[in-house]
C-alpha cells in the first residue's frame, strides 16, 4: 500500500543517534487525517484517495439584537462542502488533498490515517510552500556576484549588464533580474524519517523541510528511493 499524509510543521530541533552523533531534525505534526473520498476508474476515470486534515473552526456570520453570536455554518463550510463531508461521515476539514494511488481501493471511506503508517528509516518526499521573501535583488534572489565596493565604482549590488545596445537591441528572456522571491511550491526528496511518535502523531525527519512554522506539508513515499 502506497503511503502519504498531511502534516503541519512544528519546527526544528536536534536529537542524538544510536551511535552518539547529533542529528538535526524537523518535527512534523502528521495527522490524524481521514479519507473523505475514494476515486475509482468507473466513476472518475482514475484512481485516487482524497484526504482531509484539521477540523474547520466555527464560522460566525452575524450577531442578533441581544449581542449573542449566531453561528450559521457550524463547521465553517458551505452547503456543498458540508454534504461532501457528511457523505464520508466526518467533520468539515480545513485542508483537503488528493493522492493518486494505484491501490486506492485498499482505502475505505472515513478511514483514519495516522503517523504510524511510516516507520523509522523510511525515505519520504516533503512538499510545502516556501517562505516568502518579498521583492529581492539579483544577489540574494539568484546568487549573483556583487561589483567592486570602492567609492568610485557606482556598481555594487546591481544585476549587471542587461544586454547589448546595438545587437540584438533587446533583453533576452530568462535574464536574471530582481523580483519576487519565495512563496512557491518546493519539494525536498529522499528525506529520512529518524523517529515516529505514534501517540502524539509526530514525525521527526532528518534535515530541513520547506515552509515556515505551522505550514502545511505533504509527506509522500520517496519517488527516487
Amino acid at each position: 500500500m502506497k503511503k502519504a499524509i498531511l502534516a503541519t510543521k512544528v519546527g526544528m530541533t536536534q536529537i542524538f543517534g544510536e551511535d552518539g552523533t547529533l542529528v538535526p531534525v524537523t518535527v512534523l505534526q502528521a495527522g490524524p487525517c481521514v479519507v473523505t473520498q475514494v476515486r475509482t476508474v468507473e466513476n472518475d476515470g482514475y484512481k485516487a484517495v482524497q484526504v482531509g486534515f484539521v477540523d474547520k473552526k466555527d464560522r460566525i456570520v452575524n450577531k442578533d439584537a441581544s449581542g449573542k453570536r449566531e453561528i450559521i455554518h457550524r463547521h465553517g463550510a458551505n452547503k456543498p462542502e458540508q454534504g461532501h463531508f457528511k457523505k464520508a461521515g466526518v467533520s468539515a476539514k480545513r485542508y483537503v488533498r488528493e493522492f493518486k494511488f494505484e491501490n486506492a481501493e485498499e482505502y475505505s471511506l472515513g478511514a483514519e490515517i495516522k503517523a504510524d503508517i511510516f516507520t523509522q528509516g523510511d525515505k519520504v518526499d516533503a512538499s510545502a510552500i516556501s517562505k516568502g521573501k518579498g521583492f529581492q535583488g539579483a544577489i540574494k534572489r539568484l546568487g549573483q556576484h556583487r561589483g567592486p565596493m570602492k567609492h568610485g565604482s557606482k556598481f555594487h549590488r546591481h544585476q549587471g549588464s542587461n544586454g547589448a545596445c546595438s545587437s540584438p537591441s533587446r533583453v533576452f528572456k530568462g535574464k536574471g533580474m530582481p523580483g519576487h522571491m519565495g512563496c512557491v511550491k518546493v519539494t525536498v526528496q529522499n528525506l529520512e524519517i529518524v523517529k515516529v511518535d505514534a501517540e502524539k502523531n509526530l514525525l521527526l525527519v532528518k534535515g530541513s523541510v520547506p515552509g515556515p512554522k505551522k505550514a502545511l506539508v505533504t509527506i509522500r513515499e520517496a519517488v527516487k528511493a
